[in-house]
């Protein structure tokens, strides 16, 4: 957990019983600092643990422009259909955290990362 965090966000993968946590520091509209913690599989968290470091220093709203093809490259291999939810989980969460961050009144599925149900 990140102490000094500008702003959290539970998301919960019901389709597989995960949940995550997200912690964002922000400065000047970008990520400064990160922490995750959550029930999670391994999967999820080596992709969220890889998601997070592409993402410091970046501008905020940068993240509704990343999709499930995205974690892909960023993992260099393609994930099995079962678990592709689990790699996008933490950019889901990021992203409905700065949902809120911004009060935009907006939240992000799945369907919303590249993922069809």
């Amino acid at each position: 957990m990140l102490k000094d965090a500008t702003i959290f966000h539970r998301e919960e993968n019901r389709s597989c019983g995960e949940d995550v946590t997200v912690y964002l520091k922000i400065k000047d509209k970008s990520f400064i600092d990160y922490s995750f913690d959550g029930d999670l599989s391994i999967i999820t968290t080596a992709c969220s643990a890889i998601f997070w470091e592409s993402i410091i220093g970046q501008d905020i709203e940068s993240v509704f422009d990343m999709w499930y093809s995205d974690i892909v490259e960023m993992i260099e291999m393609e994930v099995s259909p079962r678990r592709r939810r689990a790699s996008v989980f933490a950019l889901l969460a990021t992203r409905n955290a700065i949902h809120l961050y911004l009060k935009d009144g907006k939240e992000d599925s799945f369907e919303d990362v590249g993922i069809e149900y």
